[in-house]
């Protein structure tokens, strides 16, 4: 989390300490009980959803709005449900920000963690056509999402390629992007626009987390994962997520004691 996001969580779960005991705004599980007003759900059914502000996923059982949820996809399995709405739901609010539609030339830069997956994705379900730049390790993966082409920026700039896009994003963040998009306004299109994940405050939809839903079940989209984690190793997986190498989604499991 970075940017913008670093003040989200920061507003959201506390500035100097946790604001509450049990962080975590990812879920996906089965429902337990339901409110005496609560009419789309019941007991019994397995949804997935995401609420950056009443968190508490790190444990058994945590009490959310229906509003933040959605039945999971039939398909997927929990752990694949859960990889859904973190990137997903970002990148469903920054493409539509940006307006992105069929024959568009479209850049995602840092096209392999789970923002960029995502917008990978979405774009190339919409008609675009999508250039994910990446490091050598993820170059297969980006281009088994969609991506027409893959950039290894360990190697090459795409600044310096000559190509014209119409959309750059970027899906990391300006602190590990600043020097790489220092110069992204040389390879926009005439009328393109470039933006960054720290440019705007996702506002998150429900609507949003049913296409994902649709997507996902019409095999249109594909969570990605990089490693699993159980809550016992859950200092490990934060340490994980840190490097900021991971491909995808870092999952953590959950069962009953």
């Amino acid at each position: 989390m970075r940017g913008v996001y670093r003040l989200f969580l920061r507003a959201a779960f506390g500035i100097r300490a946790p604001r509450k005991g049990i962080i975590g705004m990812i879920a996906a599980g089965e429902i337990e009980s339901v409110g005496r007003d609560v009419t789309s759900f019941k007991p019994g059914d397995q949804v997935f959803g995401m609420d950056g502000f009443r968190a508490g996923t790190y444990a058994e059982k945590v009490c959310w709005p229906s509003s933040a949820l959605a039945l999971r996809p039939a398909n997927l399995t929990y752990e694949e449900s859960a990889a859904l709405p973190y990137g997903g739901l970002i990148a469903s609010f920054f493409v539509r920000r940006l307006k992105i539609q069929k024959g568009q030339r479209v850049l995602v830069y840092g096209a392999s963690g789970a923002i960029g997956t995502s917008a990978v994705q979405l774009a190339r379900h919409l008609g675009a056509v999508v250039t994910g730049v990446c490091s050598t390790a993820n170059l297969d993966l980006v281009r088994s999402l969609g991506a027409t082409s893959v950039i290894d920026y360990t190697k090459d700039d795409f600044t310096q390629s000559g190509k014209r896009y119409d959309v750059i994003f970027d899906a990391v963040g300006k602190r590990k992007s600043a020097k790489a998009m220092l110069n992204a306004g040389a390879a926009l299109a005439s009328g393109g626009v470039s933006t960054s994940v720290d440019d705007a405050f996702p506002r998150t939809k429900k609507s949003d987390l049913l296409v994902l839903k649709e997507l996902a079940e019409s095999g249109a989209f594909r969570p990605v994962i990089d490693r699993r984690y159980t809550l016992d190793e859950i200092v490990d997986a934060h340490r994980y997520v840190d490097l900021g190498h991971k491909k995808g989604n870092v999952i953590v499991t959950i069962t009953r004691s």
